[in-house]
């Protein structure tokens, strides 16, 4: 009998605990509770605690469904808890969807997470990006932050042409996620103005008719795989450089002449090395002639021990040579040292 006074005892006891705890999360809840049923976005009391029990910020994201509800987006607990707990802000989604519903955009819950989750740590948001689809941004072309403010570009005449464009852009939703930035904008911008002032004939067909670098660039598509649209490029700013062509022509004038005059140093020093040549040349055919000089006098003691000279042949022999050295010292008197005569 005791046994059973001790079990309805602790019965009791149970169903006070279970009580108690209903008590507490009844009056714990009951304000969010109540304030999303009158507000027409009504949540139940297991999704509440299953927030709770997940880690998610049970007032915050009935608060966002109770805005998202009364703006006519038809969002669930699940849905928002789902993207809090991937690291998004429900905020800012539900805010995006708002301006997008009012602009008459067409974008769902699911792009618009994507677009959030994308643009975290970026400095942007997915508000900006619906933002920008309604009221069109400008892109300056270059960017001024990189610190050079005009795109140099050559026309076919040599004169450089400084442009500075902007680029006038509207944000793709379809393409936000996965697409290109502003930094490809510019670049492409760029590319196109270089091109196109580079195809001119002369610069004076780029100052006469600036709009034809925008209707060129427009023309290429530029806004492809990007997260923007382009709907317009002005040119706002045209000016005449320097003439890189006339200076590219003395350059190279300079270097053929360095070239030239090294190819005439080869041909000097060839020259140099061919006479000093010749006078070694000289000097041994000289060496040669001393040699056979030098063996005059030997033939002609040999021809007087064999007797084929005699001492008359001899004589006349002398008188020929002194005759021949007197002729020599008369002509060198009455010559130059190049063979010219005296005056």
């Amino acid at each position: 009998m005791e046994n059973s006074g001790n079990l309805t005892y602790i019965f009791f006891g149970i169903i006070a605990l279970i009580g108690l705890v209903g008590a507490i999360v009844f009056f714990n809840f009951f304000a969010i509770w109540l304030r999303a049923l009158t507000s027409g976005a009504k949540v139940s009391y297991t999704e509440l605690i299953a927030l709770r029990l997940r880690g998610v910020p049970v007032g915050p994201v009935v608060n966002v469904r109770i805005t998202a509800i009364k703006s006519g987006l038809p969002l669930s607990i699940d849905e928002l808890s789902t993207h809090f707990l991937a690291g998004g802000n429900i905020e800012a989604v539900v805010q995006a969807l708002i301006a997008a519903r009012k602009a008459n955009i067409h974008l769902e819950f699911d792009s618009a997470c994507a677009i959030d989750l994308a643009t975290k740590g970026t400095g942007k948001s997915v508000i900006e990006a619906v933002r920008t689809s309604v009221n069109p941004m400008v892109i300056d072309c270059p960017n001024p932050n990189v610190g050079k403010g005009t795109i140099d570009a050559v026309a076919k005449d040599g004169i450089v042409i400084k442009a500075r464009a902007r680029v006038t852009v509207r944000t793709s939703l379809d393409r936000f996620v996965g697409g290109a930035t502003e930094d490809t904008i510019i670049a492409r911008v760029g590319e196109g103005i270089v091109s196109t002032v580079g195809s001119c004939d002369t610069y004076k067909d780029v100052l006469e008719n600036p709009d034809r670098i925008s209707m060129t660039v427009l023309g290429k598509s530029l806004d492809s795989n990007t997260a923007f649209e382009i709907l317009s490029i002005d040119i706002a700013d045209v000016d005449v450089g320097e003439n890189v062509g006339a200076k590219l022509q003395a350059e190279q004038a300079d270097a053929n002449k360095l070239i030239a005059q090294a190819e005439a140093e080869v041909r000097r020093a060839a020259a140099v090395a061919t006479e000093q040549e010749m006078v070694a040349r000289v000097a041994e055919m000289r060496a040669r002639v001393v040699e056979a000089e030098a063996q005059v006098p030997l033939a002609i003691s040999e021809a007087f021990r064999s007797g084929n000279l005699g001492v008359m042949d001899y004589y006349r022999l002398k008188n020929i040579q002194a005759d021949t050295s007197m002729r020599d010292a008369i002509g060198g008197e009455d010559e130059g040292p190049d063979g010219e005569l005296k005056g």
